[in-house]
């Protein structure tokens, strides 16, 4: 069945110019040919993110995407130097270090595209 296929992140925006700016120039993902108009697809590593216009854009309160780096808080400094603005949640057993979550030895960090999705990096 699916077990041995790859998965796509598809996210919807609301504005496909203002997501361009945002997943290419501050996630610094890189674009490959989309199969429709008003339609962006990336290449993330051996990932693909799918962004696309709907007007439900924003309205999922879970996480869309997440990506897993090597080191979570100089990862979240290099965002941050792009202005990205990072979120802080109270979960149960979790400590928080400025803007990375700790729990046992996974660190995560979560912050939203123009349009709300909340994303994330997780890694050690």
């Amino acid at each position: 069945m699916l077990g041995d296929k790859d998965a796509i992140a598809t996210i919807a925006v609301k504005d496909v110019n203002v997501a361009k700016k945002f997943y290419e120039d501050t996630l610094g993902l890189k674009p490959t040919p989309a199969q429709e108009p008003g339609v962006l697809s990336y290449q993330s590593g051996h990932s693909s993110v799918l962004v696309y216009k709907s007007q439900y854009a924003g309205t999922n309160q879970a996480t869309a995407a997440t990506w897993t780096v090597d080191n979570v808080s100089s990862e979240v400094q290099k965002l941050k130097a792009k202005g990205v603005v990072f979120e802080h949640y109270d979960f149960p057993g979790v400590k928080r270090d400025g803007d990375v979550h700790l729990t046992g030895r996974t660190k995560a960090a979560w912050f939203k595209d123009p349009d709300g999705n909340i994303l994330s990096v997780v890694g050690q």
